[in-house]
């Protein structure tokens, strides 16, 4: 399902699957503690890391690819990319794209914009990396903000469904309250039956 601008929050799809994604990583702290509750499910996630956080922990980016996670592009620094010229935002995200190939031999095939701040000029530029844009679903439960971690699991669950696309946050400040929430989620979600996906595989199980 895309919105007007083309940014997939979810898919379509018969599958129990799931896709969780967090941003703003690498955090050594966050995202290994992420890497563990994966780990212990067998589950799979998508990590739209910062470059700038990629320069400071490759040791984790490595981590994460060599786990068989996904990662996706979120720019260099973290802009706001409607406020930059057309440079300036080729810039960010081709500075990311060359750090997560060389860090993983991988070129990314996902992008998020920061906050979600995208129009028609900047779908252009993401356009010519041949990205796909995604967004999620529970941008309600707000887990940058440390609601609580009741708060972010509850809004979270009211949009559990085949083909759901959930965002957390790994980076930027204290996470335990996101880490938590995801910690009770995939617990749940892994003993309802759902299975937990990449962004990528989660596409491919699309009907649509």
């Amino acid at each position: 399902m895309t919105n007007s601008l083309g940014i997939i929050n979810e898919v379509k799809t018969d599958r129990k699957a799931i896709a969780f994604t967090f941003d703003d990583g690498p955090n050594p702290l966050y995202t290994k503690q992420l890497l563990e509750i994966f780990q212990q499910v067998s589950g799979k996630a998508t990590f739209f890391m910062i470059g700038e956080q990629m320069e400071k922990h490759p040791e984790v980016v490595a981590e994460v690819f060599e786990q068989n996670h996904e990662i996706g592009n979120h720019t260099f620094t973290h802009p706001g990319l409607t406020k930059l010229s057309e440079e300036e935002c080729y810039l960010e995200l081709e500075k990311t794209e060359k750090l997560i190939t060389q860090l993983t031999g991988k070129q990314p095939v996902l992008f998020r914009p920061p906050y979600i701040d995208y129009n028609e000029e900047t779908k252009k530029i993401v356009e010519r990396f041949q990205y796909k844009t995604i967004g999620a679903l529970n941008g309600d439960a707000l887990d940058w903000e440390q609601p609580g971690v009741q708060f972010i699991v509850e809004k979270s669950k009211g949009h559990i469904r085949n083909g759901s696309i959930l965002i957390f946050h790994d980076g930027f400040g204290d996470r335990s309250q996101s880490i938590e929430a995801v910690r009770l989620l995939v617990a749940e979600l892994v003993e309802e039956g759902y299975q937990l996906v990449t962004v990528s595989e989660l596409l491919e199980m699309s009907y649509a």
